[in-house]
Parts: structure tokens; sequence; C-alpha cells
């Protein structure tokens, strides 16, 4: 038996995890290389830390695609060959004219989950503008959605297989910055590399709007390091870089913001 309460302490996603630990005992049970469901970015940085411990099993986690937000993990005993071949994940194209009626990502999520199926069972959803969308789903999916998938707002829609090669995903653009700084707070590092007010920055830090390795912070003053990635919702992504002190001994940081 794995140690269930040493893997769950500090744990944000407690039930997202504990179905994970469930999982990982039956892979350790049964010798089958077992699959999760997609899962979201915090709660693949918590359960991939929290099992890091662990000489047992195996993780490994595939969307899809390389820069894939949402997806599934494979788990197996440590002695089982395991990559990314074994995560079974599928594309689907929803093609439709979008020119005069405009759809969203939700717009997109929404008319999935109106044909009854949960969101547990797709991974991430990307927007074409106006001759569509793409999405990952779990492969058991993919004849319910080409038959019932077939309306996005007022847009008729086909929906049908692709192959994962043909995912239209573009790379984020990034903007490499440096930013000299009194201290290594987040509310100071983070307004830097947004190109916001430090007093815009703790609003969003108060609102929970603001995550450091997938993980809300709520604390302004909380101190963030080099390989920290901090994420805003609807702001993109910024990466600490390498941080040297100065002779002044103020903190020179590299960052990379990801829009």
């Amino acid at each position: 038996m794995l140690p269930r309460e040493e893997l769950l302490k500090g744990i944000e996603n407690r039930d997202s995890v504990a179905r994970v630990i469930d999982q990982a005992e039956q892979a350790i049970k049964t010798w089958e290389v077992i699959l999760t469901d997609f899962l979201s970015p915090p709660e693949l940085a918590e359960i991939q830390l929290s099992f890091s411990r662990l000489t047992e099993v195996q993780l490994v986690a595939w969307g899809g695609y390389p820069q894939a937000e949402r997806q599934r993990i494979a788990i197996a005993r440590s002695e089982i060959p395991l990559d990314q071949s074994q995560v079974a994940v599928i594309a689907l194209d929803i093609a439709g004219n979008f020119l005069f009626d405009t759809a969203t990502h939700r717009d997109f999520l929404g008319a999935m989950l109106g044909t009854g199926i949960v969101r547990e069972k797709t991974g991430d959803v990307i927007v074409l503008g106006e001759r569509g969308a793409q999405v990952v789903v779990v492969p058991e999916l993919t004849e319910f959605l080409e038959i019932n998938l077939n309306q996005v707002r007022s847009v008729p829609v086909k929906t049908q297989r692709i192959d994962l090669s043909e995912l239209k995903v573009r790379e984020p653009k990034k903007k490499e910055l440096t930013t000299v700084e009194a201290s290594l707070r987040l509310d100071a590092i983070a307004s830097a590399g947004f190109g916001m007010s430090r007093s815009k920055m703790v609003d969003l830090i108060d609102g929970g709007d603001v995550r450091v390795n997938w993980k809300e912070v709520t604390q302004a003053s909380s101190q963030v390091k080099s390989g920290d990635l901090i994420a805003i919702r609807s702001k993109g992504r910024l990466e600490v870089g390498e941080i040297a002190v100065t002779k002044k001994d103020r903190y020179r940081v590299q960052l990379i913001r990801y829009m």
C-alpha cells in the first residue's frame, strides 16, 4: 500500500490526487498500465510532485501535443516500460463557418458538455477562428461526438477524427526581459514581468487570480525563486530565470513572459 496520508499532506486537489493514488495501487497490484482522465495543470503539478518521492510506480503525462495544458497520466510499476505512446488520446476537428457567429473556447467546450459528456474526458480545445476548433479527448468518445456534436452556437458543425499531427498548435509568443528589484517578493517580480502596477498585482494576488507553479498564492509577500512559473488568469505566464545579486544588494532577475 502507498503512504496515502503522506502523499495527501498539504494537497489542494485532494480528491483528484486520492483517485490517482487508488489507480497507482491498482497498477502495482495488477501489473497493468492504468490511465487517468484528463487533469488540469494544478492537479498535474501536485500529482507529479507528490509521486516524485515514490520508487514503486512511474508516471507519464501526455495531452496530445508538447504544450498541452490538460493531460492524462499513465501509471505503471517502475519495472514496466512506459512512454507517451501508451497515453491514449485522440484529436477531433470541429469544422463549421464561424465567420458571422464567432465562437469562443467556452462555446466549443459548452457544446461538447451539452452532449452529456463530462469535462474530465476532454483535454485542450484549440480554437481556429472562423473555421471552428480542434479538441483532444479520450478515444472512447470519438464515435459519440462525431454523431452528437453537430452544432456550436447557431453554427452547424461536422465533427470528425484527425491525426494528432494535424493539430494546429501555435507556438506561444514569448518576450525575454530583465528586472532589478529590491526583493524577490511575488508582487514585485510579477508586476515587472507582466508590465502592470504593483497595486494592481496585489489586487490580483488577493483575488486568487495568481498561481505559482500552478498553486494558488494569495500572499503578495511570497518569495519567488529561479524556475518558478507565475500564471495569471487570462494574462499568460511568466517564467523566472536566472537570479543574480548586484553590487548594491539588489536582485537582477531574468524573466520570460509567454503570451
